[in-house]
């Protein structure tokens, strides 16, 4: 299976670091959504692939511009959310990285779907602060669901930490801050499950 990971573009959130961090629910700037248009020239997304996105405004607004009258599968997914990178003991997740409330979700950005099969814990607690070790089965768990989808292609609009997590734990090798994406950046990953 073909998974390209995709970086939101720029956010609200990263425009006064670190202040800026303390917004809740951030949105695409300008130039966020002129990343993401940009994305979806360089993307044939077609109605046999799958769109997955974090439950966040700004991945979801990406998702949608990447998407365009493609027709495809839209998922919102719990296992795609904010995650630190790397991880430090007792940190918080930050205001900006908060996820979005299924209903809101539902309401704002109705073309997705809002994955029914995970547990009310994932949603509320997510994967930010997760321990590596219980990460790494989450990682497993979330491919085995997006092989089970039967997408031609699928697309994971997610965040830099996430996305250099799941990285980490596929390759099966140590990354670090310098191997982020930048914003509206993506790389596609060759997956075995």
């Amino acid at each position: 299976m073909e998974i390209t990971f995709i970086r939101h573009g720029q956010g609200e959130h990263t425009l006064d670091v670190p202040g800026s961090l303390q917004m809740e629910d951030p949105s695409l700037t300008e130039a966020g959504k002129e990343q993401a248009r940009g994305l979806a020239m360089v993307f044939t997304v077609t109605k046999d692939d799958l769109v997955v996105a974090s439950p966040t405004r700004r991945t979801l607004q990406t998702a949608s511009l990447v998407a365009g009258e493609s027709g495809c599968r839209r998922v919102v997914h719990p296992l795609v959310s904010p995650r630190r990178f790397p991880q430090k003991p007792g940190a918080v997740t930050l205001p900006c990285d908060l996820m979005l409330d299924r209903q809101v979700i539902r309401e704002e950005f109705p073309e997705f779907e809002v994955e029914s099969g995970m547990g009310q814990d994932i949603w509320t607690s997510g994967i930010n602060t997760m321990p590596s070790d219980k990460f790494a089965k989450w990682v497993d768990v979330f491919l085995r669901w997006a092989e089970d989808q039967g997408a031609r292609h699928v697309y994971v609009v997610s965040h830099d930490g996430t996305i250099t997590a799941y990285r980490e734990r596929l390759r099966k090798e140590t990354l670090s801050r310098a191997d982020f994406l930048k914003d509206g950046g993506w790389v596609k990953e060759e997956i075995e499950v």
